[in-house]
């Protein structure tokens, strides 16, 4: 017994150091890796990362400074056709002044496929490889692995090099699981890097630290001259100094699941962000230090050729706006003006970033320019009239929360206008904008103020007040049961902005198949817009409709559900347990008001019970409460969202609540014929 339960521990041993020394050196895919039909941990996944490697370390180039090297190696398994996208690669690179620029070098990749139970081998072309201009600071590197099918393995590496000191962002964590991950960070002892893991994760890696000697070596040339002879001589100088090294290596990485309502699944991704913050001299003292608060951050951004110089440029449009506002004294009324002033001069060219990309002067002679150009140029023309405007920095939705100083947190930009403790939020780069009406992608927590005596604080960015939506439908049922009516709508601030951006500019037979999708047998028609491009008030919309199959007739009663096509017909949180916040954005009230005329012959034989739930104190509420006035009925629904952020601890009593919501909707009115 105790031989043959050796020989098992032996076996097994055997089998997981096999496991754990899986051969990851490039070009050596296994059969058994293309043969796997499932990620063994995740059975779900539609692609995983076998392996991935990235070395980024610092080497001294004479008359250049340092340069950084990043060498990525990557193994992909591609387990079915929802996992293509993961053989597409893009690649930023960013451009600077006077012609730096990131280059990539060695670019090799290979897709494994089987074909006949064989291995086979695509190698990746040149042609499979494009360059663009992305913006005007970044170019981009796409590179499409050929030959990808459901079971292929792809590998791809390839070397970034760059003259400059910021180093991207580091990510262990993806929307698919990572198998095998190795990270090597060398920096030379010069150099002060604040490291930030992103304290939202739920994944940490372990770290390991070590110092590594290294030596740089450099040889002057001299030539000595004089009256008989001319010689050259060479000198080699040898400096030591320490690279201190970060090493990660992880194992069986889980995936970060996107849920609904979740904002951006990129706030909560397992990343380590790297940002310089001095440089130190052979002896360890500082002698130049960057972002060490964010008071530091604000000053070095505000000092800014890019930034805080636009804002005292006012000459090339003081003449434009002097008949416009000069006779308007409320700071904001004049902002509002200039708001919409800005809007109708520079259209937005669909870059963020909070330095201009033209210089606001140019993109006012253009018509064209980035978030800085154009909010910018706001504030400098507020600022001309005397008007307290001042920049706000932020990170967009997609960028992330700055949760840390740093001044790659922030890619974009707004202007805020203060008088007698009050404020408003600007923003110019949309034509439907309007006051406190921000674009959803800059509704992002909180803003850095930074004032005109270049002092900053924090400015909350998420909406106070109500975004509204108000229905009111007529129905009417006919004899042969089918609904005919008319639908009237409104809606207000964030909400209007949705609407707007998705009506405006669409012909009427496209807004008719919008309102009809999904939606049965509902035909819509005589779809008219009050108040489109009126910004100042509240968007109205009024349409009639047909409605087919909107009751049931079993025997002598009715069935129909007095919502119709208006119900929420399922809840969108289904999962069994939640991980991250639910995030709604913004304040949010859904008001229904139905007026149902009943069909000849027929009275009420059931009626749904007026009810009304709160969830979480009145973080939220709902109210449903219907009348029977004989031959009328009348129902008022409201749903309203009171505090945008649930919490996954609270998810379970939320999704319960929303289910009410569901299945209140849902309930169906029961009619039958009227005795004689």
């Amino acid at each position: 017994m105790k031989s043959i339960t050796s020989l098992l521990i032996i076996f097994f041993l055997g089998f997981s150091l096999t496991s754990f020394s899986q051969n990851y050196k490039f070009g050596k895919v296994s059969k058994a890796e293309v043969e796997e039909a499932l990620y063994p941990l995740d059975s779900n996944a539609n692609a995983a990362i076998l392996y991935k490697k990235e070395y980024i370390n610092f080497d001294f180039i004479k008359g250049e400074g340092w340069q950084q090297t990043r060498t990525v190696h990557k193994r992909i398994k591609i387990y079915n056709k929802e996992g293509y996208k993961w053989a597409t690669h893009e690649l930023l690179l960013y451009t600077g002044g006077s012609g730096n620029r990131e280059k990539i070098s060695n670019i090799k990749g290979y897709t494994f496929t089987l074909d006949q139970g064989k291995l086979d081998k695509t190698k990746l072309r040149n042609e499979s490889i494009f360059e663009e201009e992305y913006s005007e600071y970044r170019n981009k590197t796409s590179i499409t692995m050929p030959n990808v099918a459901e079971g292929a393995v792809i590998e791809l590496s390839y070397k970034i090099t760059s003259p400059f000191l910021e180093i991207d962002d580091i990510v262990f964590q993806y929307e698919i699981p990572v198998k095998e991950l190795e990270v090597n960070v060398a920096i030379p002892q010069f150099l002060v890097y604040n490291e930030y893991f992103n304290p939202r994760a739920s994944f940490y890696p372990n770290v390991v630290r070590e110092k590594m000697k290294r030596t740089y070596i450099s040889t002057n040339r001299s030539r000595n001259i004089d009256e008989l002879s001319a010689n050259t001589s060479y000198s080699t100088n040898k400096t030591d100094y320490l690279d201190n090294i970060m090493r990660i290596s992880e194992q069986n990485v889980p995936a970060i699941k996107d849920e609904p309502y979740i904002g951006n699944i990129n706030n909560y991704k397992g990343v380590l962000t790297l940002e310089l913050s001095a440089f130190v001299d052979d002896m360890g003292v500082i002698e130049k230090s960057f972002s060490s608060s964010w008071d530091a951050v604000s000053k070095t951004i505000n000092e800014s050729r890019d930034f805080g110089d636009q804002l005292g440029k006012n000459g090339f449009f003081k003449d434009d706006i002097e008949t416009l506002v000069s006779e308007v004294a409320d700071p904001f009324k004049k902002a509002v003006m200039l708001h919409a002033f800005v809007k109708s001069k520079v259209k937005w060219n669909n870059y963020n970033g909070y330095s201009a990309m033209r210089g606001i002067r140019n993109a006012y002679k253009e018509g064209s320019g980035n978030i800085a150009d154009i909010n910018l140029l706001l504030v400098a023309m507020l600022r001309s009239q005397g008007v307290e405007a001042n920049p706000v920095l932020i990170s967009t939705r997609d960028n992330g929360i700055p949760l840390f100083p740093t001044r790659k947190g922030f890619n974009y930009v707004v202007c805020m206008v203060q008088h007698q403790n009050q404020y408003i939020l600007l923003d110019a780069s949309e034509p439907f904008t309007t006051v406190n009406v921000l674009p959803q992608r800059a509704l992002n927590w909180k803003g850095r103020l930074i004032k005109s005596d270049g002092t900053s604080a924090w400015v909350n960015l998420n909406a106070n007040e109500h975004s509204t939506e108000s229905t009111m439908i007529n129905i009417e049922l006919t004899d042969n049961f089918e609904a005919k009516g008319s639908v009237r709508q409104s809606f207000s601030k964030h909400i209007g902005l949705k609407s707007r951006n998705n009506y405006a500019n669409i012909s009427e037979a496209d807004v008719i198949k919008r309102l009809e999708r999904g939606k049965g047998a509902l035909e819509v028609g005589n779809v008219e817009f009050k108040n489109l491009k009126d910004i100042s008030k509240p968007l109205r919309m009024s349409y009639d409709y047909n409605l087919s199959d909107a009751a049931d007739q079993v025997g002598d009663k009715v069935y129909f559900s007095p919502m119709l096509f208006l119900a929420m017909t399922e809840n969108p949180f289904k999962l069994e347990e939640r991980f991250y916040p639910i995030d709604f954005i913004y304040p949010y009230e859904d008001k229904y008001m139905v007026n149902i005329k009943l069909p000849e012959g027929f009275e009420v034989e059931y009626l749904p019970e007026s009810e009304a739930a709160a969830f979480n104190q009145k973080d939220m509420e709902f109210k449903y409460i219907i009348k029977n006035n004989g031959a009328f009925l009348q129902l008022m629904v409201d749903f309203k969202i009171n505090k945008t952020i649930v919490g996954p601890e609270d998810y379970a009593v939320f999704k319960s609540f929303f289910s009410k919501i569901v299945d209140k909707q849902a309930e169906q009115i029961v009619l039958t014929k009227k005795e004689i």
